[in-house]
């Protein structure tokens, strides 16, 4: 279908193939900041978004794709494009599974729970904080107005694609006393399924089984 080792270097993509099944599973890795209309330091770690939409659209339109297992550890980085990319997988007709190992912090909530189903790592940790912006901020009414309506967004979509509701996400996100120099909270493993957010606990198997076993039920 196309290189692959230049696939998993340049955008950690991979193509798996299931001899047994013959199913045909997109693997997708979110890793590291997401980047989005502003370019990341030379020695940051980042997931694009321009690369990421099109092999999302392609997991859409290819026959040959059955499904899609996507592997989260992030730290979080743009809202608006982390929003948008969350977007374009939950609109995926096809199983989607996410894999949280390490992290899934700010934006990165978002982007695990948009698919069909979310499995944490036993160490893995979700953060809920409230939204921030970089550069010059007007002390004004309407500045505050925008980050609200900017947290509302994206709550709004966790509290439509998970278990947790808005009111208990929006305590998690204000909580004091858990980040030292922040509001939010962290959930780590279990903590993130009982809270709503993930639907189990488990491994890369866990994953893999999952998107099999909804791609036969089709």
């Amino acid at each position: 279908m196309h290189n692959q080792g230049k696939s998993i270097v340049e955008f950690g993509e991979e193509f798996l193939e299931n001899k047994t099944s013959g199913h045909h599973i997109l693997f997708l890795s979110i890793i590291g900041e997401i980047e989005g209309h502003d370019v990341a330091g030379e020695r940051t770690k980042t997931t694009k978004y321009e690369h990421l939409l099109p092999l999302l659209a392609r997991a859409q339109d290819d026959d040959e794709i059955d499904g899609v297992l996507l592997l989260i550890n992030t730290v979080g980085g743009d809202c608006s494009c982390g929003l948008a990319a969350a977007e374009m997988i939950a609109s995926i007709r096809k199983p989607v599974a996410s894999l949280i190992i390490g992290d899934s912090h700010s934006i990165g909530v978002p982007l695990s729970v948009a698919s069909d189903y979310t499995i944490i790592a036993p160490t893995a940790t979700m953060l809920i904080h409230p939204v921030r912006l970089n550069g010059t901020v007007i002390g004004a009414p309407q500045t505050f107005d925008y980050f609200k309506l900017i947290q509302d967004r994206i709550l709004d979509f966790i509290a439509s694609h998970s278990r947790a509701k808005k009111t208990e996400l929006e305590k998690m996100m204000m909580h004091k006393g858990i980040l030292a120099k922040d509001l939010g909270t962290i959930l780590v493993g279990r903590q993130a399924v009982d809270a709503g957010l993930a639907d189990q606990v488990g491994g890369i198997a866990d994953a893999l089984d999952w998107v099999h076993e909804a791609v036969s039920r089709g």
